[in-house]
């Protein structure tokens, strides 16, 4: 197994991205991106302090309503039978690159130690929202699974389906052990809606909200993006060729 820290020195300069769910697949829009992301992961993290905290509020921030983007409700038969027994089967699974694959309820990932944070969602689409997020923090996940020799990405597979194949996303070991980057199961106080993502989503909060997966149902740790999906990090990289690193 690896250390924490030198798991998180030994990541290399790629760079993934993902969705804002349904994000409107512009010229303009990812040439904003693009002008946004000129600078590589290495010479990125030479001016900046990818540790530092994203801003939080408090509760009077909370906006009246949260907006849900893209799938409203996975189409799979798989979850739908889930979603009619309240997630009481549903399994959270932890493998890949690590020593000790997990498979873990809701129940448990709940009884978990939590963290509770009131961030600002900003969608490359132009609109934001304050929410109140509760969940298990991803890094907690990540060690008692233990990452193995070779660990550099974390991948969220999900339940929505954009009929070229499962929605996925990937976010590096330095976002992946960031204090504020969390596996949420509660938004405003109460389980997390289906639109936003039930029964679990990623909060990776310095981040636009397109890397923010939803319906996670398996986190796989790998070496390399290239042979998952369209090897560019995430549905939207590889339909759209949206960036990687959606960094705020």
């Amino acid at each position: 197994m690896i250390s924490r820290r030198k798991a998180i020195g030994a990541i290399g300069a790629a760079g993934l991205l993902s969705g804002c769910d349904r994000i409107i697949a512009s010229p303009t829009v990812r040439g904003v991106l693009r002008s946004a992301e000129g600078l590589t992961m290495r010479a990125q993290r030479l001016v900046t302090d990818r540790t530092a905290l994203a801003r939080e509020f408090g509760p009077v921030d909370l906006s009246p309503v949260f907006r849900s983007n893209g799938t409203a409700m996975p189409r799979s038969a798989d979850y739908a039978a889930h979603l009619a027994s309240r997630f009481a089967d549903w399994r959270l699974v932890v493998d890949g690159l690590v020593a000790r694959p997990l498979s873990l309820s809701l129940a448990q990932i709940g009884a978990m130690p939590a963290r509770t944070q009131i961030t600002r969602h900003d969608c490359v689409e132009g609109w934001s929202a304050i929410g109140q997020w509760t969940g298990v923090p991803l890094r907690l996940l990540l060690d008692r699974a233990g990452l193995r020799n070779g660990a550099r990405y974390i991948v969220f597979h999900c339940a929505d389906d954009f009929g070229a194949g499962k929605y996925y996303e990937s976010i590096d070991l330095i976002d992946a052990f960031h204090p504020q980057t969390i596996m949420a199961w509660a938004l405003n106080g109460q389980m997390l809606p289906v639109a936003n993502g039930a029964p679990i989503r990623l909060r990776v909060e310095r981040q636009l909200g397109y890397k923010h997966a939803k319906y996670v149902m398996r986190i796989e740790v790998v070496a390399s993006l290239a042979a998952i999906g369209g090897g560019k990090g995430g549905y939207w990289e590889d339909s759209n060729d949206y960036e990687w690193y959606a960094g705020i």
